[in-house]
C-alpha cells in the first residue's frame, strides 16, 4: 500500500512539472485589441527576467507603439501617448546568439528587444516582428553582426499585431515618419497566470 501510494505521488509530480515549466505569458491590452507573447527563459533568460521586470513594475501601461513599419516591425514600449520617454533601468547584455542557437529567429510573430547601434543597449524597448528579418539575426560576435535578441512570440492576437502593422503613419512627436496616424496604446500588461 504504502509503495503504491509513492508511485502514485510521484506520478503526480511528475505530471505536474510541465506547469511549473510552462514559458510565462504577458498579455498586452492595447487600444486596437489584446496581443499575447509567450516568453522562452530557457534561450535568453536575462532579457526575459528583464521584460518580466518592466511588466510587473506597470512600466508598458500607457505607452505607444511609437514606430510602425508595414512588411517589418511594430516597436513600442518606450514612449508614452504624449511622446515622453520613460525611464529605464540599466541596459540587458544581448542574447541574440544564445536566442539564435535556440532556434529563436526574427520571423513573423515573435518579440526581439529593440536596441541602439550598441549591442548591449536594450532597455524597455521591444519590438514585434511581421517580417522574416534575417538582417536582425545573430550572424557573427563581431557589433555589426550580434543581431537582435528574439525572446518569445505571438501566441494570439497576431491579427491585432497586423492590424497595427498596416496603420497609415506620419509624423509624430518628436520622430518624423513611422508613427500610427491613430496613437497605438498599451492600456496594460500583465503576466497571465499558467
Amino acid at each position: 500500500m504504502f509503495v503504491r501510494t509513492l508511485l502514485v505521488a510521484a506520478a503526480t509530480a511528475l505530471l505536474a512539472l510541465p506547469a511549473l515549466a510552462a514559458n510565462p505569458k504577458v498579455e498586452f491590452d492595447t487600444t486596437a485589441g489584446k496581443i499575447v507573447v509567450e516568453l522562452n527563459p530557457a534561450a535568453a533568460p536575462k532579457t526575459v527576467a528583464n521584460f518580466l521586470d518592466y511588466v510587473n513594475a506597470k512600466h508598458y501601461d500607457g505607452t505607444q507603439f511609437h514606430r510602425v513599419i508595414d512588411g517589418f516591425m511594430i516597436q513600442g514600449g518606450g514612449f508614452t501617448a504624449d511622446y515622453k520617454q520613460k525611464p529605464t533601468k540599466a541596459p540587458v547584455v544581448n542574447e541574440a546568439e544564445q536566442s539564435s542557437k535556440a532556434g529563436l529567429l526574427n520571423v513573423p510573430g515573435t518579440i526581439a528587444m529593440a536596441r541602439t547601434s550598441d549591442p548591449n543597449s536594450a532597455s524597455s524597448q521591444f519590438f514585434i516582428n511581421v517580417n522574416d528579418n534575417k538582417s536582425l539575426n545573430f550572424r557573427s560576435p563581431d557589433p555589426a553582426g550580434i543581431g537582435y535578441t528574439v525572446f518569445g512570440k505571438v501566441v494570439s492576437g497576431m491579427d491585432v499585431v497586423n492590424k497595427v502593422a498596416k496603420a497609415p503613419t506620419g509624423a509624430g512627436g518628436p520622430f518624423p515618419r513611422d508613427v500610427p496616424v491613430e496613437k497605438v496604446i498599451v492600456n496594460k500588461a500583465v503576466v497571465l497566470s499558467n
